[in-house]
């Protein structure tokens, strides 16, 4: 599993209404639907209102290559301009194993 940690700056509220944007008109979902898509969700950061941390987890890096590659990731940068967006991309691959697991309550 490869999951990419994306953190959007913004100012006035912009990071805030980008994701607002991004859920209400449907781009959030069809990311959900994606093949390989594991998890999509923005948080809010309690002490720090001008930015919001994207979680989005795939499958593998094939899945993650075809997302990007999708005509849906130009809506997706036309938004980030829009509100003025700048970055911060971490990305990680989960090394869980078996004897992780067994600490692990699910």
């Amino acid at each position: 599993m490869l999951t990419v940690l994306i953190r959007y700056k913004g100012s006035n509220g912009s990071a805030k209404r980008f994701a607002d944007e991004m859920v209400s008109s449907g781009i959030v979902e069809q990311i959900r639907q994606e093949e390989g898509n594991l998890r999509y969700e923005y948080f809010f950061p309690a002490d720090e209102g001008e930015s919001v941390l994207l979680v989005d987890s795939w499958a593998d890096q094939e899945a993650l290559d075809k997302h990007h590659k999708l005509p849906l990731m130009g809506k997706i940068k036309e938004l980030r301009e829009k509100y003025d967006l700048h970055m911060e991309v971490e990305k990680y691959q989960s090394l869980i194993d078996e004897e992780d697991e067994k600490y692990i309550r699910r």
